[in-house]
């Protein structure tokens, strides 16, 4: 089965929680997580807020570039996924390539409901996943409350 990109458009949520919240639940599911960003800034940034660890205890992963990188539950990278990784977090307007993402489970685009830009690029995402068969679901907490809004069926990828 193909993997499932789930967006969520952040309206009120912040960056922060959003990963967190979405990490501990694929640990939770048995699953290895690579974090990607373009901005190195961001994922520094993510990475001191992962140590601090959900409030029920810590949260295990690394930065890429370490000697450890493809034994991380959690890896917070710009590259290639080396972790074994079952989902893929894009964030900041990061890509995944269709080789990479046809042994997911799923993958997380995350974008700033506020920003113009983040969300055109997200919708230009939504067309390609969808293009390459992937299903997907469209997630927005403008109300408060996460609330699915769209949820489109795996299908056949276009030739």
């Amino acid at each position: 089965m193909p993997a499932t990109a789930v967006f969520y458009h952040l309206m009120r949520a912040g960056l922060d929680e959003t990963v967190m919240t979405t990490v501990t639940r694929a640990q939770g599911a048995g699953w290895r997580v690579m974090i990607r960003a373009p901005d190195l800034s961001l994922l520094q940034r993510l990475d001191a807020k992962l140590w601090l660890g959900p409030q029920e205890g810590f949260l295990a992963h690394g930065l890429a570039g370490g000697p450890h990188d493809a034994d991380q539950p959690v890896l917070l990278g710009q590259a290639k996924i080396p972790n074994g990784a079952q989902g893929l977090m894009l964030l900041a307007g990061a890509e995944a390539s269709p080789d990479e993402v046809a042994g997911l489970e799923r993958i997380w685009v995350l974008f700033d409901g506020s920003d113009p830009d983040a969300v055109a690029q997200a919708r230009q995402s939504w067309t390609r996943f969808s293009s390459w068969g992937l299903a997907a679901q469209y997630w927005s907490d403008e109300d408060g409350a996460w609330v699915k809004k769209s949820d489109r069926a795996a299908a056949p990828p276009a030739a």
